[in-house]
Parts: C-alpha cells; sequence; structure tokens
C-alpha cells in the first residue's frame, strides 16, 4: 500500500542566490555606460541640427577659468569668486534687456546712455535736491522705461530699424545726461544709503547661499520634469528622466559649490540675488506667457507674424521697453559699485561688453533663439576674462583681443548653427 508521500518532499528547497557584488557593479557600469551613449547620441543630433544650445559658452567658461587659474592660483579664491559676481551685475541687467532686442532681430545702441542718464537723474534728485532714495530710484528707472518706449514706438510706428532710431537716442540721451549733472561734473553718493548697499549688502549667514542653491536646484528640477511630462503627453521629443536626473546633478554640484566659496569670504552678495531672480523672472516671462512667445514669433519672421494679426506694435514697443528699463537698473549697479556718477557714466565699451555678453552667452543676432540665462553666462565670460587679466597683470589690450575673438567665434558658431537649421528645415 503506497503512502501517497510526494517524492519531492525531503528535498530542499532554496531561494534564488542575491547578485553578487560582481554583478552589481557590472549592472550598474552597463547603466552608466548607456546613460553616455545616450548622451552622445543627442550631443551628435544637436551638432548636426545647429542646437548646441549654451554647451559652447559653457565649455569656453571652464577653460577661461582652468587657464587663468594655472597662471595664478587666486582666481578661484572665494575673495575673487566673490567680487566677480558682483561685477557681473551691473553691465549683466543690461545684457539680459539686450537679449529681448536681439530675440525680435534687432539691436539697441542706446542701453549705455540710458543707463548714464537713469544714474544721473538718482543723484540730481537724491544728493542735490534731498528727494528721498526710494522716489529717486523709481524715477530713474522710469527714465528708463520712457526712453525706451519712446524708441520703441518710433521703430513700430515707422519701420526704420531699431539700430539707426536707438543711434539716434544714444547721441540724445548721452547729452540729457550731460545737462542734468551740469557744470558739477561728478555727484558722489552716500556710502551708507540705499543705492550704495546694491552691491556692498551681504547675507553673512551660511543658510543664504545654501538655502539659494538648494531652492535653485529644486525648481530647475520641477520644472524640467514638468517639460518632459508635457512633451511626452503630446507625443513630442522630451528627455528621458536619466538625463533630467544627470543634468539637475551637475548643476546641484555648481550651485553648492559657488555657495560653498561665497560663505568662505563675506556670504552671498545681495546683488548677485537681485540678478538671479530677475533673470529667473523674466526667463519666465520669454518662455512661459504669451507676450514671450510673440517675441519669439517676430524674431522668427515679422510679416509672418504681421500676417498671424499679432500685435506687432504693441511687441516692439514693449521690447524697446524692457531694454531701456533693464539698462536704467543696471546703471543703477554700475553707479551703487563706485558711488558716484560722472560725466563719463554710460560711455565706454559699456554698450559693446552688454551687446557682446549676449551673443557670447548665445542669443542668436538672426533673431528668435537665445534667453536670459545667455546673458548670464556671456558676462560671466567677459568679466572671467577681464579679472584674470588684472590678477595676472596682462595688458588692458590683451583683454580686449581675446574678448574680441570670443565674440568672433560665437558669431560664426551662430551663423553655422543658423545654416544647420535652415537645412533641417528648422530656420
Amino acid at each position: 500500500m503506497h503512502s501517497g508521500t510526494d517524492p519531492s518532499a525531503g528535498s530542499t528547497r532554496t531561494a534564488p542566490a542575491a547578485p553578487t557584488a560582481k554583478a552589481r557593479r557590472s549592472s550598474r557600469g552597463a547603466a552608466l555606460a548607456q546613460v553616455l551613449e545616450n548622451g552622445v547620441a543627442v550631443l551628435r543630433r544637436k551638432l548636426s541640427a545647429g542646437e548646441l544650445g549654451s554647451l559652447p559658452v559653457v565649455l569656453v567658461l571652464a577653460a577661461v577659468w582652468i587657464t587663468f587659474q594655472s597662471l595664478n592660483s587666486s582666481f578661484l579664491s572665494p575673495r575673487n569668486l566673490s567680487n566677480l559676481s558682483v561685477d557681473i551685475v551691473g553691465t549683466g541687467l543690461i545684457a539680459v534687456g539686450i537679449v529681448f532686442v536681439l530675440l525680435i532681430g534687432e539691436l539697441d545702441l542706446s542701453v549705455g546712455s540710458i543707463s548714464g542718464l537713469a544714474a544721473a537723474v538718482f543723484a540730481v534728485l537724491n544728493v542735490n535736491n534731498g528727494v528721498p532714495e526710494w522716489l529717486a530710484l523709481i524715477a530713474a528707472v522710469l527714465a528708463g522705461t520712457v526712453a525706451g518706449t519712446v524708441q520703441g514706438y518710433s521703430v513700430a510706428k515707422t519701420r526704420v530699424p531699431a539700430f539707426v532710431v536707438t543711434l539716434a537716442g544714444l547721441l540724445t540721451f548721452n547729452g540729457l545726461m550731460l545737462y542734468i549733472l551740469g557744470t558739477s561734473g561728478t555727484v558722489n553718493l552716500d556710502e551708507n544709503g540705499l543705492v550704495a548697499k546694491l552691491t556692498s549688502y551681504y547675507f553673512t549667514n551660511d543658510a543664504a547661499a545654501y538655502g539659494l542653491a538648494a531652492v535653485g536646484t529644486g525648481l530647475v528640477f520641477l520644472v524640467s520634469q514638468q517639460d518632459r511630462w508635457r512633451r511626452r503627453m503630446m507625443g513630442m521629443p522630451h528627455r528621458s528622466l536619466q538625463g533630467v536626473v544627470v543634468r539637475t546633478g551637475v548643476l546641484a554640484a555648481v550651485a553648492f559649490s559657488a555657495a560653498y566659496l561665497l560663505n568662505r569670504f563675506q556670504g552671498l552678495p545681495l546683488a548677485l540675488l537681485i540678478f538671479l531672480v530677475v533673470a529667473a523672472g523674466l526667463d519666465v516671462v520669454l518662455r512661459r506667457t504669451h507676450y514671450g512667445r510673440q517675441v519669439y514669433a517676430l524674431g522668427g519672421s515679422i510679416e509672418a507674424a504681421r500676417r498671424a494679426s499679432l500685435n506687432v506694435t504693441g511687441v516692439q514697443t514693449a521690447v524697446l521697453a524692457v531694454s531701456g528699463t533693464m539698462a536704467a537698473i543696471g546703471g543703477l549697479f554700475l553707479a551703487s559699485r563706485i558711488t558716484s556718477v560722472s560725466q563719463g557714466a554710460g560711455s565706454g565699451i559699456l554698450l559693446l561688453n552688454a551687446i557682446a555678453a549676449a551673443v557670447i552667452g548665445g542669443t542668436s543676432l538672426f533673431g528668435g533663439r537665445g534667453t536670459t540665462w545667455s546673458a548670464v553666462l556671456g558676462m560671466l565670460v567677459i568679466q572671467s576674462i577681464a579679472s584674470g587679466m588684472v590678477i595676472t597683470d596682462t595688458p588692458t589690450a590683451v583683454q580686449y583681443m581675446i574678448t574680441g575673438g570670443v565674440l568672433f567665434a560665437a558669431v560664426v558658431i551662430d551663423a553655422l548653427a543658423r545654416r544647420s537649421q535652415e537645412a533641417h528645415g528648422r530656420a
């Protein structure tokens, strides 16, 4: 008689073996190799299509920093980087306004004169006439807004190229600045006043710099993930999750390293905080609003924008108004840096540096391509070169030649990218 026992009852069942350390390393290596392979494929596709974005300027900036650090070890010191972060703000704000004008395929030559005019208005009202600083500051910014609006409306109505109208503005506003300053020539600002503190105040608590790095990185991740999800739902090409994570991780490393270095000197500069907030805010305006989409549309083709019933007059006027406003704000920061306003305010190479910063950063001279962050990166390159030249005792003439060479390279890359996009039907 059979007992009916299970023939396997005497055998022992064993759980699947856990992956060995070697297998885990192999799996991680394969995943990393896949990410790198995907990254190279994307880079090749962008290179062939002329869509490198900010990669060239990042590589140039890295080369500049490595070169000057090898020549003088104090270049990347906390003190020098802190000074650099404040020095880029005045001209950088003007360059952010220039980006708006370049996006519609135009050029504003009056920003230097408007910046000097705004500084003169503030100084004369506050110092010479005793107007409260906050009221004089508002009047100075409004002076820039009015100047830009008048020029923008003139461009829109007469259809005369903006560089011609703003060339006349350059002369007019420079003369108005000299008239306002009068025979005094130079007006010294209160070193403890509101405007002076724009570039002299620092958040000494370490949490401020680290908090800014954390908030900025988090916002970039959320926005990137939202764009990825939206494009995926619409069936459009989109970044992989790994790509978003890697991109955010690189940004986090840079942001927290910068915060660490700033905290080793005097902390987070108020000027840098304002600059980044303004650049981020205007970037949202350009890329997330109906007005911003109209600006890009005008840069693509102004005649097509007219046929599409876009408010061309309103957009052109608003763009030059933004440029004038940012020029006025930048002028106040430049005056804050030296705590004085003179007849030379807004002159020299200020205009050229502002335009060069926008173009070097990746804003197209042909219109329709660029962001406010282009101005930030481009200004960082220009000021890094200037700072490195000072530290290494290099003649100013060499600085001009190097900056000119970088600008020329940026224009060539822009032209080649435009040609490649036309070949792919994307221009």
